[in-house]
């Protein structure tokens, strides 16, 4: 598929009956502690499960809210207690119109306002979310939940994927979601449109670099469970990315150069997800030249 189409496909809401939802599987894998990941289609969900019950992060397309329901039972009985959301995009927050009928949602204030104004930009439009899938408190810094004998902080950094990005720490369990501020594996995808940026995405990842423990686990946005060294090696892939498109353009070459000389060579493996090489150096080329 072309990369526009799968962009649209994962942050359009009026294009998600495309998708055959009755072929996905969600699975639950045990990270530490209290906490879970369930992987489907869309963002990865972070579970928090105890005697207080169920906290989860994000919670992927409306359409999976079933199957989301039935790997948690597989979990625990409890009910779900909260909802976080890591940012506004659809494929995180699809499910919020079906849980957000049985628990309150948490999120960065810029989430509610681009979920309940919707967004129009070109080749994507996104209509306003019912006000089931609103959250219902709102915080700009930080906001702590305290539930199954942990702190569960969700702290804002500001202008990385999106302007509304919230990374969550799981205090006691050691674990944190970093929502789509980390794409395992393969190059992020920076929504420059919602307040997005290359260069705060970059200091974000290395904030949390810089503070988390060296043997804490990292939940990504998507992509497979990883690791403090996962984290730092996504950040190199940023820095390193960043500099070569950067140089090229500083040496007068255009971006079309860029492509054609392959600047992005030694990372090629990283070109493999939705966000191929060609798309990747236009994103650095455009920020880099500001």
């Amino acid at each position: 598929m072309r990369t526009s189409f799968l962009l649209a496909l994962l942050f359009a809401t009026p294009l998600f009956a495309q998708q055959d939802f009755s072929k996905v599987e969600v699975t639950a894998t045990k990270v530490a502690g209290s906490v879970y990941m369930l992987t489907g289609a869309g963002g990865n969900i972070g579970v928090s499960v105890g005697e207080d019950g169920i906290v989860i992060v994000d919670d992927q397309f409306a359409p999976l809210a079933p199957k989301i329901k039935e790997a948690l039972k597989g979990i625990t009985d409890k009910p779900i207690k909260f909802i976080l959301n890591t940012h506004y995009h659809g494929d995180h927050t699809g499910g919020n119109e079906v849980f957000g009928r049985e628990a309150p949602i948490i999120a960065q204030t810029n989430v509610r306002k681009r979920l309940q104004n919707g967004t129009k930009i070109p080749g994507r439009e996104t209509p306003p979310a019912p006000k089931e899938a609103l959250p219902v408190v709102t915080f700009d810094e930080k906001v702590s939940v305290w539930a199954n004998g942990e702190e569960i902080k969700a702290v804002h950094f500001p202008h990385g994927h999106t302007d509304g990005d919230s990374i969550i720490f799981f205090t006691k369990s050691n674990v944190v979601h970093m929502g789509d501020d980390f794409f395992n594996g393969f190059y992020p995808f920076v929504d420059v449109d919602s307040g997005g940026s290359v260069k705060g995405l970059i200091a974000d990842v290395q904030n949390v670099v810089n503070t988390i423990p060296d043997d804490a686990k990292v939940i990504p946005g998507h992509g497979p469970l990883s690791d403090k060294a996962g984290l730092r090696a996504f950040l190199d892939v940023l820095k390193a990315t960043w500099n070569a498109v950067d140089a090229g353009r500083k040496a007068g070459k255009t971006v079309d150069q860029l492509k054609t000389e392959k600047v992005l060579e030694p990372w090629e493996s990283w070109g493999k997800g939705f966000i191929k090489t060609d798309k990747w150096i236009e994103t650095l080329y455009s920020e880099t030249a500001k």
